[in-house]
């Protein structure tokens, strides 16, 4: 029987990228995301990459709506929690409250509902996967980011501890973490659609990493053997050494 994947954000950047990938690796793929018009475009691509692919639109932040999506399905492979975003670059005197809490409500209860929701069909395939898309920003913190790396950080951590609690058991847990990725719409939403101020954070940066760059590493990740666990996957483009370390060219 094929497998199965479910991947949240699924309708552009990474989760698109990746829905495409993982439907050209064989997978029927799953891709789950708010805005339907954007889910049928995405899921196109995954066809055309020569797989099958069904859409649903799903708020990852609304458990019932989870658990009734979870139970429509017959199975599931793999797990793809992608779906999150940052909202802001104030420092912490000036923060939204509200903004944090749409980062965590997203970024970490979406991948909490959708990680508890699937996991019996995960143990149950033999072979499942978990993927949590983090960032370095998990790992280092800087100046304006505090809630996005709160969020983050809360992301690895349910990572690591799934990853104890699941020992045993046939399902691995990975954890992708990008540095500077350069897709449509994430330095766009950060910065409430101020284009300019988003373009400016890949300016000078040769090559920054893509959403196909991480989708690739995903696929890899999740094909690999049974016994093979990829716990933790760090990416950046070679031009940035660490979080605050990025060579710009005049």
């Amino acid at each position: 029987m094929q497998p199965v994947a479910v991947v949240t954000g699924a309708s552009s950047g990474i989760g698109a990228a990746t829905a495409a990938q993982l439907a050209g690796a064989g997978f029927h793929v799953v891709l789950a995301a708010r805005r339907a018009g954007r889910l049928d475009e995405a899921a196109a691509r995954a066809r055309a990459a020569g797989g099958s692919a069904q859409t649903e639109v799903l708020d990852v932040t609304d458990a019932a709506a989870v658990a009734a999506f979870t139970q429509s399905l017959e199975r599931c492979d793999v797990l793809v929690n992608n779906a999150g975003g940052a909202f802001g670059m104030e420092y912490v005197a000036d923060a939204d409250p509200a903004d944090w809490r749409t980062m965590f409500e997203v970024n970490v209860l979406g991948s909490l509902h959708l990680t508890k929701a699937l996991l019996p069909r995960l143990i149950a395939s033999g072979n499942g996967a978990i993927v949590m898309l983090t960032s370095t920003a998990a790992f280092v913190n800087y100046e304006g980011g505090a809630g996005y790396s709160a969020a983050k950080h809360a992301e690895h951590a349910m990572a690591e501890t799934l990853r104890l609690e699941l020992c045993g058991q046939p399902v691995r847990v990975i954890e992708i973490a990008p540095g500077m990725v350069r897709t449509d719409e994430f330095a766009v939403n950060r910065f409430r659609g101020d284009a300019a101020k988003a373009a400016a954070v890949y300016q000078g940066v040769r090559e920054p990493l893509t959403a196909d760059d991480i989708a690739d590493a995903i696929t890899w990740a999740v094909t690999r053997p049974a016994h093979f666990n990829v716990d933790l996957m760090v990416l950046r483009p070679r031009a940035q050494a660490a979080q605050h370390k990025v060579y710009r060219e005049p």
